[in-house]
Order: C-alpha cells, then structure tokens, then sequence
C-alpha cells in the first residue's frame, strides 16, 4: 500500500523544483531589463536603484499567477514544453508577477501599509519614500517592454497587449470602488453591499488572478475565438471569464473568511480586515443577517483600532452564523464551478487542432488548488 507520507515529499519536492525553474526565469529576464537601462545610458545609481526595485518587489511572492501560465499551457498542449515554449510562457507569467509588483507597491501607499511579505513596504524602506511611485510605474513599463522584445513577431502579441491593459484597467477600476467604499478613517457600513463586495472582488482580483494567466495561455497556444468541437461552437474565451471569474470570488470569499477565522500560523499573518474597516464578504453577510440590534452592534464596533471592538465583530460573527454560512457557501460554488467546467467537451472531432482547443484541466488545475484550502 503507496505511503501517504513518501507521496507527499514527492509533490512538495516537485512543487520546489518548479519553482526554482521558474525563479531562473526572473533572473534572465531582469538582466535583459538591466541590460536595457545600460543600454539607454542610465548612470549607475539609477540601475542598482532599478535593480533592487526589481530584486525587492517582484519575485517574493507564492508565485500562483505567474506560474499558472507555465501549467495551463502544458496542459493546453498535452505534453511536456521545449525549452523555447517553457521560456515564453514563464515571461509571460513574470509579466503577470511584474503587474502584481505594480499594484502591490502603489496600493501600499494608498493604504498607508507598514509591512508587505514579511518586510517593510517599498515605500517605507530609507530614501524610497514617495520614488516609490514612480517605480510603480517601471514595474508596469517593463511588461511592454518584454512583451515587445518577445513577442513582438508573434501572430499574438496585439492579444497579449490588450489583455494587460484591459486587465489593469479593470482592476485599478475595482481598486477606485474599493477605496471609495471602505476607506480606513470613515466607516460607513451603509455603503456595504454583496453586490458591491463581488463588484470589487471581481475588477480588483479575479481578472488579473484567474482570468489572466489562462487567456495568456491560450493565446500563447493560438486558441481560436471559436471552433466547433463534438458538435458544439465553443467559445473559448468567454467560457474561460465564465469559469475563472466565479472561481477568483470564491478565492477572495475563502480569504476574507479566513482572515477572520485563520491563526497567524495557519494564515501567516493577523487578520486585519475588521480593523482596516475592509468590505470583506463576512461583514457583507453579517450585515444581510442581522437584527436590528446586531446591526447597531456592528456600526458600533466595525472598523475601529480597538481590539476589544473587534472581538465584539467576532463574537457576533459566531453568533450570526458565519461559519455555518461561509460552508454552505463553499459547496456550492465548488458545485456550481464543476457544473460550468464540466460544459466543456473532452473529446475533438477533429475539426480543430489538437493543442489549440481548451481543456477541463486547465480550469480543475486552479479548483484543486484552492478548494477546502485553509492557507
């Protein structure tokens, strides 16, 4: 009978070799950064300046993004990459972590945030200060910056352009919602809603999350806007925002959930968001469920730097139900995600060219990651 034990050294020692190969990638790719600034004649403070923004901010992260392109392009082609495809599709995903670097670096600044992964905030380490913004801005510029360099000469690349800019567009539209909703220094549960919470959930992280890293992939492996397959026209583009857009809030509702219910050893950090006065889906239910006297409990107490108030919000969170409620809601966007994946067919008739059709795998690859996830 197989060790549970030997089986799982074996995918952790697998998941690390993974990563280390796509960590190499960063290397060659912010060298080729590097190499440009010489190239265009900076002097020598502003490339070690550049370099340590690039060192600093982009590859400390779990990676998920980035490396989801380099596997839903292997299960896109059915086989294992050559080292050209292996290259393209871990640039892509570092695009995707270069963009994340972006918007990590500009949001700490408008939260005012202290730490970020375990250190001090870009801005927050001497003499970034208020620069830190404008290396925001070269974290950004340096995705079109690759992305012509390698991919210019791809049938593809207009596609590639337009998923990032559209994509960044979206989330820095989720980003405005978000900020103008749930600032930190004016509570105002009023203006808390579900539908606003799965508004910001979507623009501000299930497209650049999710969406992204497979359309990348599927562009990379030259899917068609449409084919017919077993009979059927499938849209493969839209079926994809279908899937993954639903499956980024249930994400970001198993984060908001956690952060309320997970440890600092479970989660790797102290739940803030009652504190931080954030539109997380727990404060959204609790407002949908409670009586008038919890209501005023929770204006009360919600979003105040006080630990007895926020003890107060947890407290009436059991009382209310959450935990009950967020299982209930688990199982059924797992069914309702499966039920969506499953409307693609397994099989080609041959009408379309192996590698180039979309693939239940890809999307049950990110389901299996974070279902019943407690991380």
């Amino acid at each position: 009978m197989p060790n549970p034990t030997i089986k799982t050294d074996i995918a952790l020692e697998a998941k690390k070799a993974n990563r280390k190969k796509f960590e190499g990638v960063f290397a060659r790719m912010r060298d080729e950064l590097i190499e440009h600034f010489v190239a265009e004649d900076m002097p020598k403070d502003a490339i070690e300046w550049y370099r340590r923004n690039l060192d600093f901010n982009v590859p400390g992260g779990k990676l998920n993004r980035g490396m989801s392109v380099v596997d839903s392009v292997a299960i896109l082609r059915g086989r294992s990459l050559t080292d050209d495809e292996y290259f393209k599709a871990a640039l892509l995903g570092w695009c995707i972590e270069l963009l994340q670097a972006f918007f990590l670096v500009s949001d700490d600044m408008m939260d005012q945030s202290i730490t970020r992964r375990g250190q001090p905030c870009w801005y927050k380490i001497e003499g970034v200060g208020n620069i830190a913004i404008n290396d925001s801005f070269m974290l950004e510029g340096a995705i079109y910056h690759l992305l012509k360099k390698h991919f210019r000469q791809e049938s593809y690349y207009v596609d590639l352009l337009e998923l990032f800019q559209e994509t960044t567009y979206k989330t820095e539209m989720g980003q405005l919602v978000d900020l103008i909703t749930a600032p930190e220094d004016s509570v105002d549960l009023s203006k808390f809603s579900l539908d606003k919470h799965k508004f910001i959930v979507r623009y501000k992280t299930a497209y650049y999350s999710f969406y992204l890293p497979v359309a990348l992939a599927m562009r990379m492996c030259h899917v068609p806007e449409s084919y017919v397959q077993a009979g059927k026209t499938i849209y493969p583009y839209s079926l994809a925002d279908d899937i993954l857009i639903p499956l980024g809030e249930y994400f970001q509702v198993q984060d908001d959930y956690l952060d309320y219910s997970g440890t600092p050893e479970q989660i790797g950090k102290i739940g803030t968001d009652i504190v931080d006065n954030k539109c997380s889906w727990c404060i959204n239910i609790a407002l949908a469920h409670a009586t008038p006297a919890q209501r005023a409990t929770l204006d009360e107490n919600y979003g105040q730097k006080d630990g007895s108030k926020e003890a107060k919000i947890k407290a009436l969170y059991a009382e209310i139900g959450i935990p009950k409620l967020y299982e209930e809601y688990e199982e059924n966007a797992y069914k309702r995600i499966i039920g969506l994946i499953e409307t693609i067919p397994e099989q080609t008739d041959g009408t379309v060219e192996e590698g180039t059709v979309v693939k239940r795998g890809v999307f049950k690859a990110f389901l299996d990651k974070i279902y019943k996830r407690t991380k």
